[in-house]
């Protein structure tokens, strides 16, 4: 992670790594997608096209960043799932200091 100040402020900008995912299924009905983190990395901003539920693979320990600029703290046990609703926009950080899974499905 990298910080950068701008001069005569006290704001930070934050550059971190993306994480990685692989797609594991896209048809008519639903999107899969596996995410993994490593410490501090991050999916970026995004916002969800679909309605969406989230199933742990591992312990997953994240910061979620909201677009008023409000970070939320989640934890989510490994085999727990959430779900959201279509319009979620936010960037994903995993918090933690192990490196983290989860499956995305997207109900389309």
């Amino acid at each position: 992670m990298v910080e950068l100040r701008k001069a005569n402020s006290e704001k930070r900008f934050t550059l971190r790594t993306s994480c990685t995912s692989k797609m594991l299924v896209d048809d008519e009905r639903t999107r899969v997608t596996r995410f993994v983190f490593q410490p501090d990395q991050e999916t970026g901003w995004h916002e969800h096209e679909y309605d969406y539920v989230i199933t742990a693979v591992t312990d997953c320990d994240m910061k979620i960043e909201n677009p008023d600029g409000e970070e939320t703290s989640v934890f989510v046990k490994a085999g727990d799932a959430y779900r959201r609703n279509t319009g979620v926009k936010h960037n994903v950080i995993n918090n933690g200091k192990l490196p983290m899974t989860f499956v995305e499905i997207e109900l389309k």
